[in-house]
């Protein structure tokens, strides 16, 4: 489980699109604004980092299917994952990788949220 701080993640992915979005005014693939992007991609990490959390805390083994919404999540929510990593090795974040946040992250939310449900039905 990767924690981080919060905001050097956010400003660091907002950064490294800001160059593509400038002139657009708008972020992500919902066309948001800078605060409603920055606060977007904070939900869905801390989102994607309580459902792994949540999976691992499981009293019983996890079915299969819990299984591999946890694996479809930790692959939609890769680039955001890397980026985590990177600002915890002191790394800067490439304009690569936040461009690929930028594209991804409505995908891993997506994908946190399917295996939300499904913890859900078990409880």
């Amino acid at each position: 489980m990767i924690v981080i701080k919060r905001s050097l993640l956010i400003a660091g992915v907002v950064c490294a699109t800001g160059c593509n979005t400038v002139l657009l005014g708008t972020y992500g693939e919902d066309n948001q604004t800078f605060d409603a992007f920055k606060q977007h991609v904070e939900e869905v990490f801390q989102l994607q980092n309580s459902m792994t959390s949540a999976v691992m805390l499981l009293e019983s083994e996890p079915s299969e299917a819990i299984l591999q919404d946890e694996a479809a999540m930790h692959s939609a929510c890769a680039s955001l994952n890397e980026a985590g990593s990177r600002e915890m090795d002191g790394l800067d974040i490439t304009l690569a990788l936040g461009r690929r946040i930028e594209k991804t992250v409505t995908n891993c939310e997506k994908a946190a949220k399917s295996l939300q449900r499904r913890l859900k039905q078990i409880n």
